[in-house]
């Protein structure tokens, strides 16, 4: 199969595609089906003829053969041919229904050498119209015109040279043209016919190729906005579990009672760490939308957070000037609500032991104002590993949320993470 072959289609890896013909194989053409299931192309192998190319071209081969009957027949009462020359029409016409069936393998040079011959033997005008046929199907429009050109060109003088004793010259030639117009169109028709299968076929394929990367594209953004929700919720309790068992850790004269506490407080953190680690994953097995299940935060539930982190030892000032926490809408309250935990949490690993200042300020129309500020911290902190990733999530968030989110470095060489969230 050449780039001319029908449907000009691109090979695709056998092990990649499956197989879309899965029953009556014997009524597509070896050509359309070569390229329409490559389950049955081999490296360096023609396709093989299915039932249905056996009939046709057998009864190809059989209209030859009665088309050059009835020119055997017309030239035995043409008194103008000899008989010797009969004889000679007669074989070259015998040779040529015997081509016929090689029109599937050298379709192009069938045609092209059927064009002389045709010319000299009446017999083998069947086997050249066919072959014209053949071309029409299995190849593109310039080599048919080409070859239907000199085929038609050649008509006039044909008639010139053997006129037919019944027909008059003024009505052989147009026939025989309209003749070969007929063919070379119903050839183009059948090519178009496959072509326009072909093109279904790659057209599904590639709609079938849009769905697998947009479902892998939707599985990426969900993976993404679970590792993102779970840093957040599962970070802050997990800091807290980390400073209080360092606590026990470098105080083990520690009074009882302080001892029951952290370790209170470590039971309870790591309680809804597992909480929150259930709820998630009991999301991805129902299928449900994030704002099912256990409530998820809201901007009301900053004193709680405040709380649990100064519990854990942290020092936090909490300037809260929103005067109705339920009226921020729920998506901007939970999104200022992962923004001052991821702060807090950031404080808590890069600055311990500093005093953190949370400012909550907005109104309806201004949007609402969330602020995360540390001083720098007293001696030099070890880095911690992962560092950023949580920045670069609450950024994202907040960009989704319609807002900005900027942090970095502050003039007294503290912190400070400030976003802006839309509140209509």
């Amino acid at each position: 199969m050449t780039g001319d072959d029908v449907g000009q289609a691109s090979p695709v890896p056998v092990e990649e595609t499956p197989a879309l013909f899965t029953g009556r194989r014997w009524f597509i053409p070896s050509a359309l089906l070569h390229e329409l299931d490559p389950d049955t192309a081999r490296a360096g192998r023609r396709p093989r003829r299915t039932a249905r190319d056996w009939v046709v071209d057998f009864s190809c081969f059989l209209l030859a053969v009665v088309v050059g009957a009835i020119a055997i027949e017309a030239l035995e009462e043409n008194p103008h041919v000899p008989r010797e020359l009969a004889v000679v029409d007669q074989v070259i016409g015998a040779l040529a229904c015997a081509a016929v069936w090689l029109r599937r393998r050298w379709p192009l040079g069938l045609a092209v050498a059927m064009t002389p011959v045709s010319f000299v033997s009446d017999t083998s005008g069947g086997a050249g119209l066919i072959a014209l046929f053949t071309l029409a199907v299995h190849r593109s429009f310039r080599y048919v015109a080409w070859v239907g050109g000199a085929n038609m060109a050649m008509v006039p003088l044909y008639y010139w040279l053997r006129p037919d004793v019944d027909v008059p010259y003024v009505v052989s030639v147009p026939f025989a043209m309209l003749l070969t117009v007929a063919i070379v169109g119903w050839g183009m028709f059948v090519r178009a016919k496959r072509q326009l299968m072909l093109s279904l076929r790659d057209r599904a394929r590639r709609a079938e190729t849009e769905a697998r990367l947009r479902a892998e594209q939707a599985q990426r953004l969900a993976r993404e906005a679970i590792a993102r929700e779970m840093h957040d919720v599962l970070a802050h309790r997990l800091t807290l579990l980390s400073v209080h068992a360092g606590a026990l850790e470098f105080r083990p004269d520690a009074p009882p009672a302080e001892t029951a506490r952290a370790a209170g407080v470590i039971r309870e953190s790591a309680h809804e760490a597992l909480q929150d680690l259930r709820e998630i994953i009991g999301v991805l097995r129902a299928g449900e939308p994030d704002d099912t299940g256990r409530p998820q935060p809201t901007l009301a539930g900053l004193d709680t957070l405040v709380a649990e982190s100064r519990e854990a030892g942290m020092k936090v000032s909490l300037d809260h000037r929103v005067g109705d926490s339920a009226a921020v809408p729920a998506s901007v309250g939970r999104t200022a609500y992962r923004i001052t935990q991821e702060g807090l949490t950031n404080a808590r690993k890069h600055a311990p032991g500093t005093e953190v200042t949370v400012c909550v300020t907005g109104a309806p129309g201004d949007g609402l104002t969330v602020s995360v500020r540390n001083p720098p911290p007293e001696g030099e902190v070890p880095p911690v590993p992962g560092s950023g990733q949580g920045l670069i999530g609450l950024t994202e968030r907040a960009t989704l949320a319609g807002g900005r989110l900027e942090h970095g470095p502050t003039p007294e060489g503290g912190f400070e993470v400030r976003a802006w969230l839309p509140w209509p």
